[in-house]
């Protein structure tokens, strides 16, 4: 499984890319973050040899992101229990217990839009064995979990809507779910919106999630830590954008990958 020399280089040298990039986007804010933004290497329909590549020393990167959930697992099983996944595609309820109890080193689900498929990741995450916890997971540690919200209003997105659920839903995965962590808030937004997107010309859908997380957090009532519920937003087209307004967690798979095969041409191995 281990990739070729000339492909590791290529996929280090981007991931190397994008880090310097993040570093120079994350240095116009003021006062600056407290904490790095947090860089999730999309690898859907990549091999595992190209994770392989960007996890093991001396790159030794942490948080890769899929989107398809028999994908994703079996990935897990084959690659390094020390990788942190992250779930980011369109979540199907029939899924949600299998995701959350059976895939390996899953650190966070970022695609929650119903209170239905919220009590099923409680659920699962309840049910998992200690073989798949993974070493972070054996302490009781709550799985992870964003909101979704369909800030550009398209049809074909996924998300509660930003002006009406999103305060229940976090309310919901907080009193109802004991075993999820509502880590924060996530959207995709529209393409337009994202190739339009620069440091200087601000994304619609990026300002719409920082204004429903002011909402969630004065209606809810939230103080101290959790006070701080986290903004995924920016992808490949839009990234540096999304840090100058504020971002903690940025999703990047062609700039760093290359372009994907089609899905029934993909290979994990």
């Amino acid at each position: 499984m281990p990739p070729t020399p000339a492909r590791s280089n290529t996929l280090i040298s981007n991931l190397s890319a994008v880090a310097t990039r993040i570093t120079a986007a994350s240095s116009k804010l003021s006062p600056p973050k407290e904490t790095p933004v947090r860089l999730i290497a999309v690898s859907k329909l990549k091999p595992a040899s190209d994770i392989l590549a960007l996890h093991s020393a001396p790159v030794s990167h942490q948080h890769f992101g899929e989107n398809y959930l028999q994908e994703l697992q079996e990935k897990a099983r084959l690659l390094p229990p020390t990788i942190k996944w992250h779930f980011i595609g369109g979540l199907q309820s029939n899924k949600c217990v299998s995701l959350a109890r059976d895939t390996k080193s899953l650190w966070a689900v970022e695609s929650v839009d119903s209170e239905k498929k919220a009590g099923l990741l409680d659920k699962g995450w309840g049910d998992r064995k200690v073989e798949v916890l993974g070493e972070e997971g054996k302490g009781g540690e709550q799985l992870r979990v964003f909101v979704q919200v369909n800030t550009s209003g398209e049809e074909n997105k996924s998300g509660v809507d930003p002006e009406e659920g999103v305060v229940g839903l976090c309310r919901f995965i907080r009193e109802k779910c004991p075993r999820l962590k509502l880590q924060g808030l996530m959207t995709i937004g529209a393409i337009a919106r994202s190739r339009a997107t620069t440091p200087e010309n601000e994304n619609e859908d990026f300002l719409t999630l920082k204004s429903v997380r002011e909402k969630v957090v004065s209606v809810l009532g939230l103080e101290g830590k959790e006070a701080h519920l986290e903004l995924s937003m920016g992808m490949s087209e839009d990234f540096e954008g999304a840090i100058v307004l504020g971002s903690d967690e940025v999703r990047v798979g062609t700039t760093i990958f290359g372009d994907r095969p089609p899905k029934d041409q993909a290979r994990v191995v």
